[in-house]
């Protein structure tokens, strides 16, 4: 389990890495969106510079991910990313799914294994579960 988790992790970090690198220097040429709302919604974000800030935030965790030395931190600046990527193909362009739920299934296998590290943030705190049975 441990060389499958390091496979994901640096496939998952590398993926981010790349593509978060080319929102800056634009080495793989990307074809404009079709007519429609995604064409919209990435031309907001364009005009925005929005995508600058994911761009960033991509290769930080991507950094983190692909180095192993901090991957829940990566996970945690890459999961939002994701989300967005997978609504944005599931809702909007349809043609980059499979690539997205690819790497949703590569994030949720490494969130799987360092569920220990989340502990913390999906623990119920006792006062919480007090005032729900009253």
């Amino acid at each position: 389990m441990k060389i499958a988790s390091i496979i994901a992790r640096s496939l998952l970090g590398l993926v981010f890495v790349v593509f978060g690198s080319n929102m800056f220097l634009h080495f793989i040429p990307t074809p404009p969106p079709p007519a429609g709302p995604a064409r919209d919604f990435l031309t907001a974000l364009f005009v925005s510079h929005y995508l600058y800030v994911v761009g960033a935030l991509q290769v930080v965790g991507g950094l983190l991910l692909f180095t192993g030395k901090w991957t829940p931190l990566g996970l945690m600046l890459v999961g939002p990313v994701i989300v967005n990527i997978l609504c944005f193909h599931a809702l909007m362009e349809p043609s980059g799914l499979p690539m997205a739920i690819v790497v949703s299934a590569l994030a949720v296998f490494l969130l799987w294994n360092y569920r220990k590290n989340f502990a913390g943030i999906l623990a119920v705190a006792p006062a919480q579960l007090d005032s729900g049975s009253r």
